[in-house]
């Protein structure tokens, strides 16, 4: 099976200094070897990490999968593909369409295997599904604020059940406090004050009763 390894750095001095671009390329490499694949291309793009859209050289990466090129897409960190999660969903549900598997590091996927797969679709399920939510709740309860005179601010923030959800089955899957946070980083959700989760605040969500009630469920 051929892979390609499509790696990306942000700035003309760091594509000069290529550091970024071999570390890269290094790991994608070692896990290439690991799990027993061919590497027939190696993708260096030097752009800023804006839109998808704008980067030929990923294009035309995606375009040797869809034609069969390459079965395997391999990047170390889900930041090299995009920021945005609504790409993440359209990398996965195109690589299912047209054959081909992703691979992120970072985020522990392997779509070469059936197990990689549910947990890629669950991550990427549940972090669009949390991204609309959130951006639902937030409309939903200035518009109330507002036309009940409310000053905005002042309560508790709260975990939603979704998150809450996505903690539980990541920590059912084995995943240490640490990965789990770096996934919901990796997949921009915050923490109910809108930081960066941490691996005490997993821990933390994890012993709330919620997040009890969940795990006892399983």
């Amino acid at each position: 099976m051929k892979a390609l390894i499509y790696t990306r750095v942000s700035t003309e001095e760091q594509g000069v200094s290529r550091n970024g671009l071999e570390s890269q390329l290094a790991t994608c490499q070692e896990y290439a070897s690991r799990i027993g694949v061919e590497v027939s291309q190696v993708i260096e793009e030097v752009v800023s990490g804006a839109k998808m859209t704008n980067r030929p050289l990923l294009i035309n990466a995606l375009s040797a999968l869809k034609s069969g090129e390459a079965k395997v897409l391999i990047v170390s960190k889900l930041d090299r593909l995009s920021r945005s999660v609504s790409d993440l969903c359209y990398l996965l549900e195109v690589s299912e369409k047209e054959g081909w598997s992703l691979v992120i590091l970072d985020l522990n996927i392997d779509c070469t295997t059936s197990s990689g797969r549910m947990q890629a679709q669950i991550q990427a399920t549940f972090a669009e599904f949390e991204r609309r939510r959130i951006g639902e709740r937030t409309k939903d309860g200035l518009a109330i604020a507002k036309a009940k005179g409310l000053k905005l601010g002042g309560s508790k923030p709260v975990i939603p059940f979704e998150t809450v959800q996505l903690i539980a089955l990541a920590r059912q899957a084995d995943k240490t406090f640490r990965q789990i946070a770096d996934d919901l980083n990796a997949l921009l959700i915050t923490t109910s004050k809108g930081t960066p989760w941490s691996a005490g605040s997993v821990d933390w969500v994890l012993k709330s009763q919620r997040g009890q009630e969940l795990m006892k469920a399983s």
